[in-house]
């Protein structure tokens, strides 16, 4: 169970003790364990993801409330007009699905491999070994530059293993990009 921001909580332990989720680890330290420890130092997703997320599901669900109250209301009468309550309750729903969503994405690096976890119902985490990647590709769309986001999109050998990274800053992806393909050229060159 997930609770507070998730620049400050990340998932509970056994005893329902927070484990934390550091969002602004500076590069030099990032993979790096704080206490020695086996535990991995998340990372989370920059809060302009859940922005842009939510912009455009106000946008799409408002063009499908103005199209479900206004045409059955000059078609049929002002009574059917009552059908744009379902893409309000929609738009509600959708709200607050996005936030549990965001919060779920993070990742971490360690001496080996990229972590990269998400899902709220199914939660899925993916392992990439830095010696298995062959393309690391930073991508923005015109959405996302409008909000200063970058993708990371990792390829493998493997297309199970392949993962993306939404909505990083873009100097957080140019980073992530460097560093994995540094480590996976390392990792790489003993194959």
């Amino acid at each position: 169970m997930e609770t507070g921001s998730p620049h400050d909580t990340g998932t509970a332990d056994a005893q329902g003790t927070p484990t934390p989720v550091t969002a602004d680890v500076p590069a030099a330290d990032a993979g790096t364990e704080p206490d020695g420890g086996t535990e991995p130092v998340w990372r989370a997703l920059p809060p302009g993801l859940l922005t842009m997320r939510r912009l455009l599901l106000v946008v799409w669900l408002g063009l499908l409330t103005l199209a479900t109250a206004l045409v059955p209301g000059l078609l049929a009468g002002p009574a059917w007009g009552a059908f744009a309550v379902l893409p309000l309750a929609l738009l509600l729903w959708g709200w607050v699905m996005l936030e549990r969503n965001w919060r779920s994405w993070r990742y971490a690096e360690r001496a080996d491999d990229l972590l990269i976890s998400r899902g709220v119902l199914w939660h899925e985490e993916t392992v990439v070994p830095y010696g298995r990647m062959q393309l690391v590709e930073v991508t923005s769309g015109p959405v996302e530059r409008h909000f200063g986001l970058a993708s990371v999109q990792l390829h493998t050998a493997a297309a199970a293993t392949d993962a993306t990274i939404p909505g990083l800053d873009p100097d957080e992806a140019e980073r992530l990009r460097d560093r994995l393909t540094e480590l996976g050229e390392a990792r790489s060159a003993g194959l």
